[in-house]
């Protein structure tokens, strides 16, 4: 119904108005996007450094710089040629898909061989408390996030209506079948504790299992991460792009390179950002800032779906949902915007408070039309600034 690049910021802004759009657009920015890809890059560097220190963390700065290393090369690629940003996504897909079917494989000749032992308590000690039940669900999601991807580029499908639901119909079961069976498998070759100690569970699941041939773990791994970065960064690019089109970003984000036809300003903005965000060195509470945020927002894209069907039933749909599954979606959300409050106040607090930082940004560059000219003259310059700044960046790629 709204065939529009931007995913849930364009469903936000055609249900609830252009302020709920920009909070969200303003959480993406500093938040949700950059961070989901700074833990995409450090694990990438993780498994590739690990083999060279068994039993060991690899130095702090190797891993870091390494992550800001693959990060630059990405977007570099996602500046030059879209096909060649999707071409590395098709291959690096394909050896993830290749790398997890042989853990999975792995995992079913072990538990023939009678290896039952971890599944005999398989949840002894479970704090089964909700708010603590939601955390978890926080890194399962994390997992799965790249989910709404594809919604993000709609403008740049090939019959949207066709292939954006076949392409969802496919992956996302597919994608659910393989990492259920993936984790089971880690399950049944290592204990809890040893997948707890584990920095990087497939390079410990490897060297239990697979011998001299363990090298290929990390190896698979870092393919699979290099691909989900990619499309990361392909994807949330666009997300940026259509924000400052939509004026709610520096108009200079907005610019499109003549020749290669890629938003090249976004690209560089994006990058910026997450090798800002690589120095953070506790992974975990990433993750719980960005499931709490993203949550919030998933909350307000999907009742964004149930009030149009309220407020717009005669609006034409051609891709129709049965109305039950938004309802579920719904509740689940809900679930895991609420009962984290009370086991990680601190950080849904700091969630919250950002979010509502976005506010008076919004009420001042955005909202307030009659500002005075030294505001508008700043805001000139630094549209002007960052053209400049990124002409002289492609520029100099180019040279």
């Amino acid at each position: 119904m709204i065939p529009k690049s931007g995913g849930d910021y364009a469903y936000i802004s055609h249900a609830f108005g252009p302020l709920p759009a920009f909070l969200y657009l303003w959480v993406a920015l500093f938040i949700l996007v950059p961070t989901g890809n700074a833990i995409t890059a450090l694990t990438f560097a993780q498994y590739i450094l690990q083999p060279g220190w068994p039993g060991c963390e690899p130095p702090y700065a190797a891993v870091r710089l390494l992550a800001a290393a693959i990060t630059c090369l990405l977007t570099v690629i996602n500046c030059y040629n879209v096909k060649w940003a999707t071409r590395v996504q098709d291959v690096f897909t394909g050896t993830k898909i290749f790398a997890l079917i042989i853990i999975i494989i792995a995992g079913i000749v072990w538990l023939c061989m009678g290896h039952t032992e971890n599944f005999q308590y398989p949840m002894a000690g479970s704090n089964t408390k909700p708010g603590y039940i939601a955390l978890a669900i926080y890194s399962g999601l994390f997992s799965y996030s790249g989910w709404n991807y594809l919604n993000f580029v709609t403008e740049e499908l090939k019959d949207p209506y066709k292939n954006l639901p076949k392409a969802i119909c496919i992956s996302l079961p597919l994608v659910t079948i393989i990492y259920v069976l993936t984790n089971v498998a880690y399950f049944v070759v290592l204990t809890r504790d040893e997948i707890l100690a584990s920095n990087a569970v497939a390079v410990t699941f490897g060297d239990k299992l697979l011998g001299v041939m363990s090298w290929i773990m990390p190896f698979f791994v870092a393919c699979s991460t290099f691909g989900a970065l990619n499309g990361a960064i392909f994807a949330s690019s666009r997300l940026f792009f259509v924000g400052a089109r939509n004026g709610h970003l520096p108009t200079a984000i907005a610019l499109i390179n003549v020749k290669n036809l890629t938003p090249v300003p976004s690209l560089i903005f994006l990058c910026l950002i997450t090798l800002v965000l690589l120095v953070i060195e506790d992974v975990n509470v990433l993750i719980t800032y960005v499931s709490f945020v993203e949550a919030l927002f998933t909350t307000l894209s999907v009742s964004g779906l149930l009030w149009l069907r309220h407020k717009c039933p005669d609006l034409e749909r051609p891709i129709k949902v049965y109305i039950a599954l938004p309802i579920i979606f719904f509740v689940i959300c809900v679930f895991l915007v609420v009962l984290p409050c009370y086991v990680s106040p601190w950080e849904v607090g700091v969630g919250t408070i950002f979010v509502l930082s976005g506010i008076p940004v919004y009420g001042i560059f955005i909202h307030w039309k009659s500002k005075p000219s030294w505001l508008v003259m700043a805001s000139h310059k630094l549209n002007m600034t960052c053209a400049k700044m990124f002409m002289c960046v492609h520029e100099s790629k180019a040279d």
